[in-house]
């Protein structure tokens, strides 16, 4: 029962039983009694297989259900206590990193191998910990700097700010859940964090390079060098929210990406200095100032609600 409401926590964001860390007399009783035992009996009877387990869950129309909400199921259910609807909840403070990583195409996928060392700011550690038990925080370089945030070497006393903020524990006491908080600091770092920045200034050159560049008619989305840029914002769209932006939302991007580029176009040591963020090369077949508007562009998208939520 144990391992199938932890299961059951990470899917849904909630367990059957909602104090995970308790199933003790002072803990919550389960919502849904008979299920959680006859998952534990199948669970059990096959072997302990978490594997099989993980795809029952996700292949169950419970799991599969819309997260869309309408006023009757608020009425009904408001906490969606009884899965009226799909689970929605904001990713963790990996799987964000890791999607905008995903998304820029920066993402290394190896499997295995010793911890790395991704961005943090210079001297955190000697700052807080006097350097203590790990020696100064040497960065990692390549492909290391791309990994997955489960290989991020973690110290115990000196918690990584990014993921922090994003409310990854700092490893000093056992955690079974996790706090989910909607903070501003989160929409900064996303804006302005190294990882951010460079994962943003990747996907824009996704976003020029590889969407069809030819013209479609649509004289409203070219750039002043041409590039579609109407094409370019739907591709980037589709790759971050896996849908194509709404007349409304693509006016909006349309307008500000021709907003930035004016402002870039007249500041180009500005447009370099932001194409040179983080360890990745700067893509050369662009030209700064629309790399750099296609950028912010890149942010927005990243920041948007839908790209940081498990919907």
């Amino acid at each position: 029962r144990l391992a199938v409401n932890r299961a059951w926590l990470k899917f849904f964001g909630r367990g059957l039983v909602e104090t995970a860390d308790n199933f003790g007399i002072q803990g919550s009783p389960p919502t849904h009694p008979q299920l959680l035992d006859w998952l534990a009996d199948d669970f059990r009877s096959h072997g302990w297989d978490l594997k099989r387990l993980h795809k029952q869950i996700v292949m169950s129309a419970t799991y599969q259900q819309s997260s869309r909400c309408t006023q009757a199921m608020l009425a009904q259910d408001s906490s969606n206590r009884y899965y009226t609807r799909g689970p929605r909840y904001r990713l963790s403070a990996e799987q964000v990193r890791d999607a905008a990583l995903t998304r820029a195409g920066l993402l290394v996928e190896r499997i295995g191998g010793p911890p790395v060392f991704p961005y943090q700011p210079a001297g955190l550690w000697d700052e807080l910990a006097g350097g203590a038990n790990g020696g100064p925080y040497v960065q990692s370089k390549g492909d290391d700097l791309y990994r997955r945030s489960l290989y991020t070497f973690r110290k115990r006393t000196v918690s990584h700010p990014v993921l922090a903020t994003f409310d990854a524990p700092s490893w000093e006491i056992c955690q079974l859940k996790r706090a989910r908080t909607n903070t501003p600091l989160q929409a900064l770092a996303l804006l302005n964090d190294v990882t951010y920045v460079e994962a943003a200034h990747k996907l824009a050159s996704r976003m020029l390079l590889e969407s069809k560049a030819a013209d479609d008619g649509n004289s409203q989305g070219e750039d002043a060098i041409g590039f579609n840029v109407s094409r370019s914002i739907h591709y980037g769209f589709d790759v971050v929210n896996l849908r194509a932006p709404t007349e409304s939302e693509l006016k909006t991007l349309l307008a500000g990406y021709h907003s930035y580029f004016d402002y870039y176009a007249s500041h180009p040591e500005q447009a370099h200095e932001l194409s040179q963020v983080g360890d990745s090369k700067a893509e050369s077949r662009v030209e700064p100032p629309q790399l750099a508007a296609m950028t912010t562009i890149a942010a927005i998208l990243l920041n948007l609600d839908e790209a940081l939520t498990k919907e």
